[in-house]
């Protein structure tokens, strides 16, 4: 979560792309990094394929709109139509954030399951749904894959974190690849970029779809809240943001191991103990 949020505002401010050119980088370099992750996910049984399949159903068709209107504004508006898309996403991820953190604590609605899920009628339409809207803002401006997706599953499906993350990114290899062979068939793709951006992003999912399984539940959702928030903050360009989202970073990781430490018959918790009794 978050590769989307941080990579195309870094690859504008720091590296001069056009808006729509880093989108289109963007969107397909996660198209190829995330099927790497998506195949692990699968091996590693953390992917509901059916609730997949749903989501692309609808996600698959309304991210080829999402790029046309994308082409669109940026030869209508320039610059100035994505950076109110910017904006406008950042302060839905921030929201996100808030509402995965309060979802982590407040212990209300539907709760995680690591039992098998039979998707019902209403499940398969909130599927759909889910798919059509988070497609539609991938294809305009990248960010959505890694956020939305696994938030509206964390709020209204009883899955557990690690199925959220397989399942989220076995979608959004998917959906990427529709939206990112799009992009490049419209000249939005640097290759090169792309390329050298793949070296450090394929080892990193790797490692990052080994780490899910192994990371606590709730010190899991902690970090995917802090991500959240952190790249709301990147896309809003709040005043001293090159310190806030550091800052948020930091508090986050802070109040993860804290949760860690105080969860029972945890390494860190008995870790901890051990130090005092030696003392």
């Amino acid at each position: 979560m978050g590769g989307g949020s941080l990579l195309t505002p870094i690859l504008i401010l720091l590296f001069g792309f056009k808006p729509t050119l880093a989108v289109g980088t963007d969107v397909l370099h996660g198209a190829i990094f995330k099927t790497f992750g998506a195949v692990r996910h699968r091996r590693l049984g953390t992917v509901h394929a059916r609730m997949t399949f749903w989501m692309f159903l609808g996600s698959g068709p309304m991210s080829l709109l999402g790029v046309q209107l994308a082409e669109w504004m940026e030869n209508r508006y320039g610059d100035g139509a994505q950076s109110i898309s910017a904006k406008v996403i950042g302060a839905a991820l921030v929201l996100g954030g808030l509402g995965f953190l309060a979802k982590t604590f407040v212990k209300r609605g539907v709760q995680p399951d690591n039992g098998p899920f039979l998707l019902q009628h209403r499940d398969r339409v909130i599927s759909f749904t889910l798919g059509a809207l988070g497609g539609f803002i991938v294809g305009l401006t990248s960010v959505g894959s890694g956020t939305f997706f696994a938030l509206v599953m964390l709020l209204v499906f009883p899955l557990t974190a690690a199925k959220i993350v397989g399942t989220d990114i076995f979608h959004a290899a998917a959906l990427l690849w529709v939206a990112g062979l799009s992009h490049l068939l419209h000249g939005n793709v640097d290759v090169g970029a792309m390329a050298w951006l793949l070296l450090g992003s394929i080892p990193g999912i790797l490692l990052g779809s080994q780490m899910t399984v192994r990371v606590p539940e709730r010190s899991l959702r902690v970090a995917l809240a802090t991500v959240l928030a952190a790249s709301g903050v990147r896309l809003l360009e709040v005043p001293s943001y090159d310190l806030l989202v550091p800052a948020i970073l930091v508090a986050g990781a802070g109040l993860a191991l804290g949760v860690e430490i105080n969860r029972p018959g945890g390494r860190v918790a008995a870790f901890v103990r051990r130090l005092a009794w030696q003392r």
